[in-house]
């Protein structure tokens, strides 16, 4: 937690804010916050003050926001204009959320000592919005920011160099049906295993997995290359419907770890069928559903309804 729609909802909160806006300071209190930063690449607030925030983009639980070079940096033409390549963006500020971690929306003048575990706050400028405060908050510091370098993808894009091992997410336009049902085939490792495989599928973390494991029936111990290529094809089919109800419902909160940049918590647990229900009568056919250790965490499921299927 939190998980893809969790992070999609940040997402697109923080776009109307932040998207071009510069950054004029950063306040980093808790170096803890930044584990993921690579200090041999510069000073995490001086490689970010001065810049322009483009649009945030995400994959998986990943989010980032591209910089574009601070202006005094662009060199103008014979004409005073910035070249257009001055303003790619070569860096991004990565975030990711850990399970306790949020980016919050707050007024220029809001101070960190007002909230419990600010870890870093943002100064911005923004063109229309003009002055705002971004705060990094975690409770447990599991969390993280970092100034990445961004590299170009396969499919024409670009992300962060610590995303590039991370595989598109279901409800992404460049992700690829036909090389997930095949890596499915391949995999003899339980489903649920696979559906959390980062390099497989992203943004599918144990709440969704349980949900869309439910949604199609199938037990999250069946080995992932014993399923039909119709039954896998339904799976694909449910998690999509899945993360796309969540997202609606602004995403998950069991409590106050996950809010969106507001401060607002989700309500898609008023929504889940198994995860969390242990003990419960399955909504489908009213026998209880049960919890199984799995990872160091647990899954949810009927019996009756996910019954384990022998390997043809």
């Amino acid at each position: 937690m939190p998980e893809l729609p969790e992070v999609e909802v940040v997402r697109l909160g923080l776009a109307p804010a932040v998207t071009g806006a510069t950054v004029t300071a950063v306040d980093v209190f808790d170096e803890r916050a930044l584990t993921r930063h690579d200090r041999a690449a510069g000073d995490f607030a001086e490689l970010l003050k001065g810049r322009r925030m483009q649009a945030p983009q995400r994959r998986g639980k990943f989010l980032w926001i591209p910089l574009s070079p601070p202006v005094d940096s662009a060199q103008p033409d014979a004409a005073g204009r910035l070249a257009e390549g001055e303003w790619r963006p070569d860096l991004a500020l990565l975030a990711h959320l850990g399970m306790t971690g949020q980016l919050l929306l707050r007024e220029a003048w809001a101070r960190p000592e007002h909230e419990r575990n600010v870890r870093v706050r943002l100064e911005l400028e923004h063109p229309s919005l003009g002055e705002l405060a971004v705060f990094f908050v975690d409770q447990r510091t599991f969390g993280s920011l970092a100034i990445d370098r961004l590299q170009p993808t396969p499919e024409g894009d670009a992300a962060p160099s610590q995303v590039a091992h991370i595989a598109r997410d279901p409800l992404d336009t460049s992700f690829d049906d036909v090389r997930f049902l095949s890596a499915l085939g391949r995999k003899r490792s339980a489903i649920k295993r696979v559906l959390l495989d980062q390099t497989v599928i992203s943004g599918v973390g144990n709440i969704y997995a349980d949900e869309a494991l439910w949604a199609a029936r199938i037990h999250p111990e069946q080995p992932a290359a014993s399923l039909s290529r119709a039954r896998a094809r339904l799976l694909l089919a449910e998690i999509r419907v899945v993360l796309a109800k969540a997202l609606t419902e602004g995403g998950t909160s069991f409590d106050s770890q996950y809010v969106n940049v507001n401060g607002q918590a989700g309500y898609f647990a008023h929504s889940l069928n198994a995860y969390g229900r242990e003990g419960e009568p399955c909504p489908r056919c009213g026998r209880p559903i049960v919890r199984a250790a799995f990872m160091n965490r647990s899954s949810h499921f009927c019996r009756r309804c996910q019954r384990l299927r022998a390997p043809r």
